[in-house]
């Protein structure tokens, strides 16, 4: 039951980090937030692990913090910042994957000892590149536009948790199935596959609605820059 625990206090102490970043920054620690949670989610991807009986890949608590955080941004701030933010995460992990194929291509003193470890993390085949890209891409746009289109239904303060979690459950499907598709089909056995796939939305689905109510705090948290914004306007609007 290590694990279960371990992962437990994992997803809460992201929300916490979120909210820290959320607090200090603003909508500018959010987006920081996704740049920073897309490159690591896809670091710890390439670790396998066994939770709730099921083999499962690392990083789902992580990586499902990123839709909570494109989710506040649209519904604080509008879909416009929630959109600049899925494009953001996007050219983090572009990046990551570009430099560090540079990074990889140099020859190591004899007196190096990372190599070997940097080329199995990030001798990331083109396989779960693209599929981690055409993933976040397609899911991260879908839970912006799905989001929008549920609150335009549900409309009111205490119904975020409907758009969250409808958004959320709805894009994460999407993304647990191109990701493991193009990254692990073929790569695994057919069952192992299925496990993969099947605890890896299970666990999404599980942290998307264990989310929900640092979604509401994070409605309810007024960011510092916001504060002190506030006595020069109500100073010019008087």
């Amino acid at each position: 039951m290590f694990n279960e625990f371990w992962g437990l206090g994992f997803a809460v102490a992201n929300f916490i980090l979120l909210l820290i970043m959320y607090k200090c920054f603003g909508k500018t620690g959010l987006f920081a937030w996704v740049a920073l949670s897309t490159v690591l989610a896809n670091i710890q991807v390439t670790k396998t692990i066994e939770i709730i009986g099921l083999t499962a890949t690392l990083g789902n608590s992580l990586y499902a913090s990123t839709f909570l955080a494109t989710d506040i941004l649209n519904e604080k701030y509008g879909k416009k910042d929630a959109q600049k933010a899925v494009w953001l995460g996007f050219s983090s992990l572009l990046i990551m994957i570009i430099v560090m194929q540079f990074g990889m291509k140099f020859i190591p003193a004899e007196s190096d000892f990372a190599n070997e470890s940097m080329q199995t993390i990030f001798g990331l085949i083109p396989q779960i590149a693209i599929a981690s890209m055409l993933a976040y891409l397609a899911s991260q746009h879908l839970d912006v536009y799905i989001f929008a289109a549920i609150r335009k239904v549900f409309p009111k303060d205490s119904q975020f948790w409907i758009r969250n979690n409808g958004s959320t459950l709805i894009s994460q499907l999407l993304d647990t199935l191109i990701f493991t598709s193009i990254a692990f089909y073929g790569v695994y056995p057919l069952d192992v596959w299925l496990q993969i796939f099947v605890s890896t939305y299970v666990l999404k689905f599980i942290v998307s609605v264990f989310s929900t109510p640092f979604g509401y705090i994070a409605k309810a948290l007024k960011p510092l820059d916001e504060e002190a914004a506030t006595p020069a306007d109500e100073k010019q609007v008087s």
